[in-house]
């Protein structure tokens, strides 16, 4: 009788190292990815002629300004805005599409990089949320 809450105490703390480790796995995802994707942004606008349209220059504006904060709070801050600002800057590209003709360098690179945009507000968002978690374990460490 003494040797089964043991197993069972060895697999509850087994499967809670196995949720740590998942939830450290899509931190790394979610981080790398943002960059890269909007860095996708960045390469897709800055390589074609946005400046007559003052939205795009907001959305370099933004893939640009955005970068990383280590701290927890300061991360939760940092990735809840970046998600707001990214949503607008995702909806205001998409909107501008419209303002290239179709089949053109310009469009295809402007649709390419809303869908990218759009892309890395959900990266945003999940880091946001993660960020989140991260602030409320810390908090209540403390």
């Amino acid at each position: 009788n003494e040797k089964e809450p043991k197993t069972i105490l060895t697999y509850e703390k087994s499967f809670q190292v196995s949720l740590s480790q998942s939830y450290d796995v899509v931190c790394n995802c979610m981080q790398h990815s943002e960059p890269v994707f909007g860095m996708l942004v960045w390469i897709l606008i800055g390589g074609t002629d946005y400046f007559p349209l003052s939205a795009l220059c907001w959305v370099m504006f933004v893939a640009i300004l955005i970068t990383r904060l280590p701290w927890n709070t300061l991360s939760l801050c940092f990735h809840c805005s970046a998600t707001v600002l990214y949503l607008v800057t995702a909806a205001v590209d998409a909107l501008s599409v419209n303002q290239a003709t179709r089949g053109r360098h310009n469009y295809n690179c402007w649709a390419a990089s809303a869908f990218f945009a759009f892309l890395t507000t959900l990266c945003y968002a999940g880091s946001s949320y993660l960020s989140y978690r991260g602030w409320k374990i810390s908090r209540e460490e403390q």
